[in-house]
C-alpha cells in the first residue's frame, strides 16, 4: 500500500483516501508483519501506515475507523499535521440496546468521552459518520437517545438511512417488531433536520477563517474546492467567486465569507 501512496504521490496525486471495512484494524489479517520502508522496519499497522503516510506531504484521509483505543494515536499525527483531522467513523447508532441488537460494540457512553478527548487534543477535528434509524425494535426512546448523543457529540457530516431487511442479514432472524415505514420515514426526517442545525451552526465558526482548499472543478466563474473538512463526493464543499487564478487540482488559499447548512462561500486570498 505505501509503494503504491508514493506512486500516486510522484504523479502529482494531492489526497490520498484511506478506505477499507474497517482501517483502524489494518494488519490484523498480516498478523501486523513487519515490511522494510525508506530504510526502516514498518510494522502493518494502522498507527504506521498513518505515520508513514502523513510523510508523503499529501492530505491524508482516513475512513471507516471504528473508535478503538489504539486510534488515540492516531489523534496525536493529526494534531502534528502528519494527516488530515478528519476521521469517518460509522457509530451507527447510540442506544446500547439497539447496538447490541446490531452486534455492534455498545458504548455510545464512552464514544462520547472519546470524542471530546480527541477535540481537546484537536479543536478542528472534523467527524463523519453514518447512522440507521427505524431497525427492528428501536423505541421511541431508543431514537430520542440517539438524538441526545448527537447535540451532545456535534458530529460535523452526518448520513442517516432507513433500515430495510437485506437477503440473508442476521437482523431477519431477530424476533423484535419491525418499525413501521411511516415512523422510519419520520425518524429520519427528524434525525436530518438536527444534523443539518448542528453542521450549520459549526460552519457558521468557521466564518472569517483562512484556510487551504484543493480545487476539484470550475463552474464559470466559480471554483468548487474542499477544505480539510470534506471528502470528495460525500461531504460539503467551498465555493470561490470571482476564481479566475486557480486551476482544477491545485491548491487555494481563502478567507471564508459565508457558511449554510453544508457548504462554505470563500474569497481568494492573493
Amino acid at each position: 500500500m505505501l509503494r503504491e501512496a508514493e506512486l500516486l504521490v510522484r504523479a502529482g496525486v494531492k489526497e490520498l483516501l484511506v478506505i477499507s471495512q474497517d482501517t483502524s484494524a489494518y494488519g490484523v489479517d498480516l498478523k501486523y508483519a513487519a515490511q522494510p520502508w525508506h530504510g526502516e522496519q514498518r510494522r502493518a499497522r494502522f498507527y504506521d501506515l498513518a505515520a508513514a503516510l502523513g510523510e508523503l506531504g499529501v492530505w491524508v484521509r482516513l475512513h471507516y475507523v471504528y473508535p478503538y483505543p489504539h486510534v488515540d494515536q492516531v489523534i496525536e499525527l493529526m494534531a502534528a499535521g502528519k494527516v488530515l483531522p478528519y476521521l469517518d467513523i460509522p457509530f451507527q447508532h447510540a442506544s446500547a440496546r439497539i447496538l447490541r441488537l446490531m452486534k455492534r460494540p455498545a458504548a455510545a457512553e464512552n464514544t462520547l468521552e472519546r470524542i471530546a478527548a480527541w477535540r481537546r487534543t484537536v479543536p478542528d477535528m472534523s467527524i463523519r459518520s453514518t447512522f440507521i434509524v427505524g431497525f427492528p425494535g428501536e423505541t421511541e426512546a431508543d431514537f430520542e437517545e440517539l438524538l441526545d448523543w448527537l447535540r451532545v457529540a456535534q458530529l460535523d457530516r452526518v448520513g442517516c438511512f432507513e433500515y430495510s431487511p437485506v437477503d440473508g442479514a442476521a437482523a431477519n432472524a431477530l424476533r423484535e417488531a419491525p418499525v413501521p415505514p411511516e415512523v422510519k420515514q419520520e425518524r429520519r426526517k427528524r434525525f436530518m433536520e438536527l444534523s443539518a442545525e448542528i453542521s450549520a451552526a459549526r460552519l457558521a465558526g468557521k466564518v472569517g477563517r483562512t484556510m487551504q482548499v484543493l480545487v476539484d472543478r470550475i463552474e464559470g466563474a466559480v471554483a468548487i474546492a474542499r477544505s480539510s473538512s470534506d471528502a470528495p463526493e460525500i461531504d460539503g464543499t467551498v465555493r470561490i467567486r470571482g476564481a479566475k487564478k486557480v486551476a482544477v487540482g491545485e491548491w487555494a488559499q481563502v478567507r471564508i465569507t459565508k457558511a449554510g447548512a453544508y457548504d462554505l462561500e470563500a474569497q481568494l486570498l492573493p
